[in-house]
């Protein structure tokens, strides 16, 4: 883990520091946060196999496999140079640079060839065109987000990668309506707090207050997103975040206000994770949140992350 420059001038807010105190072991969360992280890629099987990709970039990069993808692989260029988004086979799109965490909830949602999947928030593009692999650009991929300027940036990831079982569509995802799925995918808008180590303007724009209004938006989210998904389906919830008002939380508000939901057990192999947060700020949260993955950057040297799975009762 490389120190990110200047980190001693790096200021943590007193009441930042009061919460994540209460959260996790400080110290070792301090530490790692203030480490660049280490690049992904994840090879795009639309395109190319992994072994072939894998022959292409040898010898200009030490790929090392992250243990709970098949397709990923941390990388590290053998001059150190930092150009793994400037290069032929990204070009192609046969690789899309993608944090290592932030693989796992399509995993997780485990899309299948001939299924119709919705991802509520799909920009850049980096799930959409992952779950797109894995349904081998069979079925149908609605693949939304709320700005036009954000789907710009998806569309041009989508076509590069060879994604052609996708419908892009513009609309607030607490809108959508009329059409139902088999699967669904809520990487929910977030604070980042999971995200230090990419930015660390995370720090200067954290504050109770916003975490209160995101924690609203996902609320909001995840009610109309379960009002689309078929009984029997899968929807896998996920943030960036480490706050527990926009994880466990929304989670237990899931299992107390919509009909037929059921929390399974999230766990990928040889991925390690710290048990999920049943109370916090005087507020139990259901046992069920359990059954959730929270992921602490420490844990695996990576971004933080938190994962729920729900499928809806036949």
């Amino acid at each position: 883990m490389k120190p990110i420059r200047n980190a001693e001038n790096v200021e943590f807010k007193p009441a930042f520091v009061e919460r994540y105190s209460k959260l996790t072991d400080w110290e070792p969360y301090k530490k790692i946060s203030l480490t660049y992280l280490r690049k992904s890629i994840r090879v795009n099987t639309l395109k190319i196999s992994v072994k072939d990709c894998i022959a292409r970039l040898k010898d200009r990069f030490n790929l090392t496999p992250i243990p709970w993808s098949e397709d990923g692989f941390w990388i590290e260029h053998k001059k150190g140079r930092l150009d793994i988004g400037n290069t032929i086979e990204h070009a192609l799109g046969y690789y899309y640079v993608q944090e290592a965490a932030s693989m796992i909830p399509p995993l997780v949602l485990n899309p299948q060839p001939g299924e119709h999947v919705l991802d509520v928030a799909a920009s850049p593009g980096s799930k959409s065109s992952q779950i797109a692999s894995m349904m081998e650009n069979s079925g149908i991929l609605v693949a939304n987000d709320v700005t036009g300027l954000r789907l710009a940036a998806l569309g041009i990831n989508l076509q590069r990668t060879g994604v052609v079982n996708s419908i892009i569509t513009l609309c607030a995802g607490e809108r959508i309506k009329g059409v139902m799925f088999d699967k669904i995918l809520l990487d929910a808008p977030c604070s980042g707090t999971g995200t230090i180590r990419k930015s660390l303007k995370t720090l200067l724009m954290w504050n109770p207050d916003m975490i209160k209004r995101l924690a609203g938006l996902q609320r909001k989210l995840l009610v109309n997103a379960w009002s689309l998904l078929k009984p029997g389906g899968t929807l896998v919830y996920s943030t960036c975040s480490q706050e527990p008002e926009e994880d466990e939380a929304i989670v237990d508000f899931a299992i107390k206000n919509l009909s037929d939901v059921k929390v399974e057990q999230v766990k990928l192999p040889h991925l390690k994770s710290t048990p999920p947060i049943t109370s916090f700020d005087g507020k139990e949260y259901s046992p069920e949140v359990k059954k959730c993955l929270r992921l602490w950057p420490q844990d695996n040297d990576t971004e933080g992350f938190f994962v729920a799975k729900l499928v809806k009762k036949d």
